[in-house]
């Protein structure tokens, strides 16, 4: 039986990795920070034992900031595969914690780089390493679509941290021989989404005005160009580059792009209502620097590790939207 190790592994990416490492026979141990309110919500399924059900996944509790908990979590795990999903992950909020955001997003990466080649060197084990790249890190695009060749041009605080991580990851696997990927993930989405993140914002927006609990959604940019896809469709990517002979970089991407109006206009016609009766746009929540058109070319993940998407735009849509409503009592 093989182990692996999720950072991150309360949010949406991670929960959906638990799930697909659990199916396919892996005792999976995740990294949890200590806090005052539970943070598990996306994993209850996985370790609540109330009804007398042995817990599926071990927790362990750390910080990406402390070095130390890092390499005692490691140390008890001993996974063949550690799944690096972990970070301060809202593109906006890094412009308001910077320095934060470097620690949780760029640091913590290479603390773990380090942790896992002392480790694979002292017990002969050698453990391959995922590292959850971003499209934000192409930022002012210098090529449509983005493949792994595009130069990286990052603007906001959060995409510099991850272009730190990424040529870490990169390093490690030269210098040290480690097996070491970075999946470029391009914006992938799901029912778990974040509240905070444009797309389910949108979703629950639609979900609660159906519900009359609200009569109006505010936005910020609704030019914004992005490459969406289905979160559950991504993760199978990144098991799928630990299982290669060897460490790559890879793109995950499904080769459309869509506007945030676009995302938008689909929610509310699902909803059979007119999206611009609704929508307040709000130049609060435009951010200081913007990336262009995030579209990606997956065409080398495609060919090499078998990967495609399987959930269209309007599948992804319609798949939050039903969450949502059902999330305030309501069909849709």
């Amino acid at each position: 039986m093989k182990t692996a190790f999720i950072t991150g592994i309360t949010g949406q990416d991670g929960s959906y990795l638990a799930e697909l490492l659990l199916q396919k026979g892996y005792a999976v141990h995740g990294l949890v920070r200590r806090s005052s309110m539970l943070n598990t919500g996306r994993i209850e399924h996985l370790c609540d034992d109330r009804n007398g059900t042995p817990s599926q996944i071990e927790l362990h509790y750390g910080d990406l900031t402390d070095a130390g908990s890092l390499d005692r979590a490691l140390r008890k795990a001993m996974p063949d595969e550690v799944y690096h999903l972990g970070a301060q992950s809202h593109v906006a909020l890094s412009f308001d914690m910077p320095t934060y955001t470097l620690e949780t997003v760029g640091v913590s990466t290479m603390r773990l780089l380090d942790a896992v080649r002392n480790l694979s060197r002292e017990n002969g084990k050698p453990m391959a390493f995922y590292q959850a790249s971003s499209s934000e890190m192409y930022g002012k695009a210098a090529a449509l679509p983005q493949s792994e060749k595009t130069a990286f041009y990052p603007r906001s605080p959060y995409a510099c941290a991850k272009v730190f991580a990424y040529w870490q990851t990169v390093n490690y696997r030269e210098a040290y021989g480690l097996h070491a990927s970075n999946g470029i993930m391009f914006n992938h989405e799901s029912p778990r989404r974040g509240e905070n993140f444009v797309t389910r914002k949108i979703t629950r927006g639609v979900a609660r005005i159906l519900a009359k609990k609200e009569d109006r959604l505010r936005l910020g940019n609704l030019d914004a160009k992005r490459d969406w896809g289905y979160a559950k469709d991504y993760v199978e990517a990144m098991w799928r580059m630990l299982q290669q002979p060897e460490g790559d970089d890879y793109v995950i991407a499904t080769g459309e792009c869509h506007s945030v109006k676009e995302f938008a206009e689909t929610a509310f016609g699902l909803a059979g209502l007119e999206w611009d009766k609704y929508v307040e746009i709000d130049p609060a929540l435009y951010r200081p620097t913007e990336g262009d058109i995030l579209l990606g070319d997956s065409s080398k993940a495609r060919a090499r590790l078998n990967w495609e998407p399987r959930t269209s735009f309007v599948e992804l849509v319609r798949l939050m939207l039903e969450a949502d409503c059902r999330g305030v009592g309501i069909g849709l």
